[in-house]
């Protein structure tokens, strides 16, 4: 199992985008747990649920009270973005900020910030889309910006699969402290989420996993990257700069 920590890819400009996105969702949690019982009605209301997305059907509305109280109508469509900021522990939370601090950062610096943003939302649309069309009737809402930051890894595989990351690395009992090209990380956290996925059957597996979230983010990071920076990514590879991240 592999921990990343940091990778060893300079950028040339401060990921403006990356750290506004850490500190958002930070706030949003720090603002779940401030709800005490609130919290699960919270993720209810905000949470992105496939039934609810299917049938434009608004279950929270009709079966629940809200916690978050709308002029109208719950904005079903709109919980597509809401739930790439809300998170279901602190686990979750740390994990996701952490991937999104070490690969972020340099696809940020690749596309600009406002590149980014775009990218960054459009993962989490693929990624929700594939979760949806895995399970179109499930009523579990689902949250987390996994799908999104899937997408990075994605973006991140093909631009600079020969970076390096500082990693913790464990093996039973042993734990120790090295240096692993970024693709041998990406590929293997990848190759977990296609077995898990698919042993699912469904797009849900033990403890609320939406394996297939993560499946579509990451191939739509890959294509999206080629889409908004292909010119970009052809200079690195072919000596237009230093393929581990100055350019």
């Amino acid at each position: 199992m592999f921990l990343p920590l940091k990778d060893i890819n300079p950028t040339e400009r401060t990921p403006v985008i990356t750290i506004s996105l850490i500190a958002i969702n930070v706030l949003v949690y720090i603002y779940q747990m401030s709800l005490g019982y609130g919290f699960n009605s919270l993720v209810a209301s905000l949470g992105s649920t496939p039934y609810e997305i299917t049938r434009m059907t608004d279950l929270v509305g009709r079966y629940g009270p809200y916690l978050v109280h709308y002029p109208g109508p719950k904005p079903v469509f709109l919980t597509l973005f809401t739930s790439m900021f809300l998170h279901g522990s602190f686990l979750h939370l740390g994990g996701n900020m952490l991937y999104l601090w070490i690969f972020g950062n340099n696809i940020e610096d690749i596309l600009g910030p406002t590149k980014f943003i775009i990218f960054y939302f459009l993962c989490g649309l693929i990624a929700h889309a594939l979760h949806i069309a895995s399970d179109p009737s499930s009523i579990v809402p689902t949250v987390g910006a996994s799908g999104a930051i899937a997408g990075v890894l994605g973006a991140y595989l093909i631009a600079y699969p020969r970076a390096r990351v500082l990693t913790l690395m464990f093996l039973f009992y042993f734990i120790r402290l090295t240096v692993v090209p970024a693709s041998l990380i990406i590929i293997f956290w990848f190759v977990i989420q296609l077995i898990s996925g698919f042993a699912s059957c469904g797009g849900l597996q033990d403890g609320g996993v939406a394996w297939f979230a993560h499946i579509g983010g990451f191939i739509g990071g890959i294509i999206l990257i080629y889409a908004m920076a292909g010119r970009t990514i052809n200079r690195l590879r072919h000596g237009g700069g230093n393929y581990y991240g100055s350019r």
